[in-house]
């Protein structure tokens, strides 16, 4: 049984600068509460690794952003790698909370562009996950931006501007990009195009469609990740026989070792080296190496 990592794989800048960012917050406020307002980068083990250092997450998947901040009324928040609007950073500074902001400079890139093109006049199409913090920040600009999550969503579109121009969340699928944007195009021929998969994400996606002989793909990050996840649609179009995402090397079932003999370790943009590590470790016992 050979074990090979997927290389690249695992943390991108965008991550390392986020976690970078809280932890040098915790420091230069170390007399005062610090929060981060939802999950710094999608991962469990990230939160846990902060809360140790001091910094609580404030995440409820019933509640906004908005209600999170209810209950604060004292100390620093941090807005995540994936964006934030305007009214949360209008509300955090109306309650007298002084506010940090760990956005993706990919994401910014993504956010300012969308804001020059609704300032020419267009109306802008976005292809990303719907409830996804990234894309929700995005939708909070204007309402005359689209979300579309599928080729259904453009059947509905009904949109009489004849300036229309797309774009989309950082972290989406390369691959079904290209089917999105070629259906797109039926539909409003004449529409500005500008795609913004980052380059960390459509890398990671890319190594996997170029992985041969593969009879098991791991891989390793949160389920809540959309990186992650998309990581594991690539494997699986890419015709890969058996396609796994774990969240730690405990996940890993002895029962899908047999009759494998080529395994590869892939991880989502949020996942630390260390889980990696402990998979291919897990692993290599596993294989008696």
């Amino acid at each position: 049984m050979k074990i090979q990592k997927v290389i690249p794989s695992g943390y991108c800048k965008g991550v390392v600068n986020a976690i970078n960012i809280a932890k040098k917050t915790r420091k230069e406020y170390p007399e005062e509460p610090v929060y981060i307002l939802g999950m710094l980068v999608h991962n469990s083990h990230v939160s846990k690794e902060l809360e140790n250092e001091g910094i609580i997450t404030l995440y409820d998947e019933h509640k906004s952003k908005e209600e999170l901040l209810d209950d604060i009324d004292e100390g620093v928040i941090i807005f995540t790698a994936h964006g934030i609007s305007d009214a949360i950073k209008e509300k955090v500074t109306a309650k007298g909370l002084r506010y940090v902001d760990a956005t993706c400079v990919d994401v910014l890139k993504t956010q300012n562009l969308i804001k020059e093109r609704l300032d020419d006049g267009y109306e802008v199409i976005y292809f990303g996950k719907k409830g996804h913090p990234e894309a929700e920040a995005v939708l909070s600009i204007s309402d005359r931006i689209h979300l579309i999550s599928c080729k259904e969503d453009i059947d509905a579109l009904d949109i009489l501007n004849h300036k229309l121009f797309f774009t989309n969340q950082t972290t989406m699928s390369y691959l079904e990009l290209s089917d999105i944007i070629a259906y797109l195009q039926e539909k409003y021929p004449s529409i500005f195009i500008q795609p913004e998969v980052c380059n960390a994400t459509s890398s990671r996606q890319k190594a996997i469609y170029e992985l041969k002989d593969c009879d098991l793909l791991y891989v390793v990050g949160d389920l809540r990740s959309n990186n992650t996840n998309m990581l594991k649609e690539i494997g699986l179009k890419h015709g890969i026989k058996k396609v796994l995402l774990i969240q730690t090397y405990e996940d890993i079932d002895k029962s899908d070792l047999q009759d494998v003999e080529n395994i590869y370790v892939t991880a989502g943009a949020s996942t630390p080296p260390e889980l990696i590590r402990q998979v291919i470790d897990h692993l290599s016992t596993e294989a008696g190496q």
